[in-house]
């Protein structure tokens, strides 16, 4: 494991979050990211991966204007975390389904041209994927042990169902990119909480 200060959260806060706890399936893709299987048969996500991915996830967004980044969202606690991430970073916020021809068709009204996109569940935002292939779009994707990520240019493997996991994620994804982009110099100087992130609505499981 890497050593405590080499990550961007305490250990203990990856764990306490369940950034690591995948589901019960696997994919082909994910295999490579799960460290082991629980008791339970939920499978767990390397947390050294999980840490070096999110950092090198921020690195390459920065590379981009900000304006040119389009995050999607398509669950509850998905879209408050991303969308707080595109409110700090200056990133187009898409929620929900994005429609086919929105990357691809200039006559539509919403037509846009992202030179990036970041999903926030490759399996439920394959559509938005699957758009960004086709112009050649690279892809940054936040992936379950049970995802699609054809297409996917740089895998970020996490919990990406939790509450509490993606607003880990996306504070983190957005305080590396505001250091890599030299807006702030130091952890210390990013002005907001993991909470920020949080979806104020917990969902009821069925």
């Amino acid at each position: 494991m890497t050593e405590e200060k080499q990550l961007l959260a305490d250990n203990a806060e990856f764990l306490e979050v369940g950034i690591h706890i995948g589901t019960k399936a696997k994919s082909p893709g994910m295999k490579q990211f799960i460290y082991k299987i629980r008791e339970d048969g939920l499978y767990l996500l390397n947390l050294e991966t999980i840490n070096e991915r999110i950092s090198t996830a921020a690195k390459m967004l920065a590379r981009y204007e900000s304006k040119d980044i389009v995050v999607t969202a398509s669950r509850i606690y998905a879209i408050s975390a991303a969308s707080k991430f595109a409110e700090i970073t200056g990133a187009k916020f898409m929620p929900g389904r994005v429609m086919p021809g929105v990357f691809t068709n200039s006559n539509r009204g919403d037509y846009t041209e992202p030179e990036i996109l970041l999903v926030s569940d490759s399996r439920n935002e394959r559509q938005a994927i699957r758009e960004a292939s086709k112009t050649s779009i690279p892809v940054v994707a936040l992936s379950d042990t049970d995802n699609w990520i054809k297409f996917v240019d740089m895998i970020i493997p996490c919990n990406n169902k939790g509450r509490r996991s993606l607003a880990l994620v996306y504070f983190l994804l957005a305080r590396e990119f505001m250091k890599e982009k030299g807006l702030i110099k130091s952890n210390e100087e990013f002005a907001y909480k993991i909470s920020d992130f949080e979806a104020k609505v917990e969902m009821k499981a069925k």
